[in-house]
């Protein structure tokens, strides 16, 4: 063999082999430049990872979504749990298990889901959880007036659904932030609905959202840390881990706050609001709310309260903008309806009215001048200054010759009271689930029907057969200007009939260590987004 032919070979293979080890250099450094980046990303992930301690001032009375209606625990479903949509702070919707819906006609919406989610128990997330979902809702004691507008669904394939009105339903979107899917393997045969009643679904929880349940002393606290496997990748949160502290008393929820024992505290006393903006390392924000606080005047248990000249008196004798001035500090606004002012039912013409003078002669009139006894109850702990403002009630009728007799207990036991309607007078507040007025005179003014759980909290126990019929009319309303007139014509017969008491729609006010930036996770509904929320710092509170 010519020996220029071998050295061109031999060249060749060196050549060869350089390129091929360059090349396989190439792709180790690739690749570790990749695994490199994976563990820095993760070393920066832990780095980052964070523990809220968060107290607030009531207790999660189950872990059943579908229980209770209550404040706590639509802020415990947004935890563990993800709704098929959910309202954005300027009053939008955000696809969260659903990605997108259309109309498919006058009643039916089609709702398409996400795929490649699942539940903490390791299930599929699919079609049938929501429709098992959403036929559980229409028999909860609590739900079912909300969903009774809901016909039923059909599955069309594993990840779409169509949703099924009894009548075209312009809140049907609305409603549907209320669906948090439940896992129907996990459940099924052993999800019994029972109020303040140990059942399996009251103890036990398989959800699809950023957290799930580690430990929990009910009562005391609740720890719960961030699900691996949670769908929402695009979060920046950093909450890895979540203590719940119910802290019921105001003082001592601050006092934990500024003493370092907690990082995040809702609410905050107005009353301590100005010092608490002057404490160094502490950020204030208040939201003003459409959650109404009114005062029920049960007409079955007290015949006096039949006399509408009697309800009317009441009205007049409790001044509204007095209890926003001096109790709340300001922080809320006085009310003389149900509809906040972003509602459709709100009528400006309807404002808060004071007149001892005409209080007084009604009283008269009706027989009742100087010998009406009156029993009242409410919560203790349940919200801000809640106990002081019952008290100054009860010292506003005293003074048009009205004796109350007034007994507070604590949130869990008021509300089985509340349930019972067991005093004359009875006080509580109301957050339209579906930011519409119609949800508040289906639960608080309707005449009580416990089939279709309409009055389900109406502890007036007042029934206007009007209002009944205006309500079913507004559910199927689908043209906006003949709605807004429907609606504003209950809130004048409420108020026409002095129905109610409405007295303040109150701000939301949240305290938390700088380094907690809550601003953009909190809403008007009390409804905090944890899974967006981001610490920053090192104040002892990081993994």
């Amino acid at each position: 063999m010519n020996s220029n032919c071998i050295n061109d070979k031999k060249t060749s293979n060196l050549h060869l082999s350089r390129h091929t080890l360059s090349s396989h250099l190439n792709t180790v450094s690739k690749r570790w430049i990749v695994l490199v980046g994976m563990i820095l990303s993760l070393l920066s992930s832990y780095s980052h990872a964070a523990t809220l301690r968060m107290a607030f001032d009531n207790n999660i009375v189950s872990l059943d979504p579908h229980e209770l209606l209550s404040e706590s625990n639509l802020q415990f479903s947004h935890l563990v749990f993800d709704p098929l949509v959910r309202w954005k702070k300027d009053g939008s919707l955000e696809p969260r298990l659903a990605t997108r819906w259309e109309q498919i006609n006058a009643k039916t919406v089609r709702f398409y889901l996400r795929e490649d989610v699942h539940f903490i128990s390791g299930n599929e997330f699919s079609a049938k959880d929501v429709a098992y979902t959403l036929n559980r809702l229409k028999g909860s004691p609590d739900f079912r007036a909300m969903f009774d507008t809901i016909q039923g669904t059909k599955i069309i394939d594993p990840y779409t659904i169509d949703v099924i009105s009894v009548a075209p339903n312009p809140l049907t979107l609305n409603i549907m932030t209320y669906v948090f899917p439940m896992d129907k393997a996990f459940y099924q045969g052993r999800d019994k609905i029972v109020k303040y009643g140990k059942t399996f679904a009251s103890k036990n929880v398989s959800g699809t959202g950023a957290y799930y349940i580690v430990e929990r002393q009910p009562g005391i606290k609740t720890v719960l840390k961030r699900n691996p496997d949670y769908w929402d990748n695009d979060s920046k949160g950093n909450v890895d881990k979540l203590i719940l502290t119910p802290i019921r008393n105001a003082s001592t929820r601050l006092a934990a706050l500024l003493s370092g024992d907690v990082d995040f505290i809702f609410p905050i006393s107005p009353i301590d609001i100005p010092r608490t903006k002057q404490v160094k390392g502490i950020k204030v924000r208040a939201l003003q709310s459409s959650r109404i606080t009114l005062l029920h005047m049960n007409e079955s248990r007290n015949p006096a309260l039949k006399d509408i000249r009697v309800r009317k008196a009441i009205n007049l004798a409790i001044n509204q903008r007095l209890i926003v001035e001096k109790i709340l500090k300001g922080y809320g606004t006085a009310a003389g309806q149900l509809s906040a002012d972003r509602f459709l039912g709100h009528d400006p013409k309807i404002q808060p009215e004071y007149d001892l003078s005409k209080a007084r002669q009604l009283l008269k009139e009706a027989g009742y001048e100087a010998n009406l006894n009156l029993s009242m109850m409410a919560s203790n702990n349940r919200y801000v200054d809640d106990k002081l403002v019952a008290e100054v009630i009860a010292a506003m009728l005293a003074k048009v010759g009205i004796k109350v007799n007034l007994k507070t207990l604590p949130k869990a036991q008021y509300f089985q009271e509340l349930d019972r309607r067991q005093a004359d007078l009875m006080m509580m507040t109301w957050q339209s689930d579906t930011l519409d007025s119609n949800n508040i005179f289906e639960f608080l003014v309707a005449c009580q029907n416990d089939d279709s759980g309409l009055g389900a909290y109406n502890a007036s126990e007042y029934c206007n057969i009007s209002i009944n019929q205006a309500i079913r009319m507004a559910n199927t309303e689908m043209n906006p200007e003949r709605r807004i007139r429907l609606l504003q014509s209950i809130e004048r017969t409420v108020y026409d009939d002095a129905a109610v008491v409405p007295l303040f729609w109150k701000s939301l006010n949240w305290a938390a260590k700088k380094t907690v930036h809550f601003e953009d996770v909190v809403n008007d509904q009390n409804y905090p987004h944890i899974d967006r929320l981001v610490i920053s710092g090192d104040e002892g509170n990081n993994l």
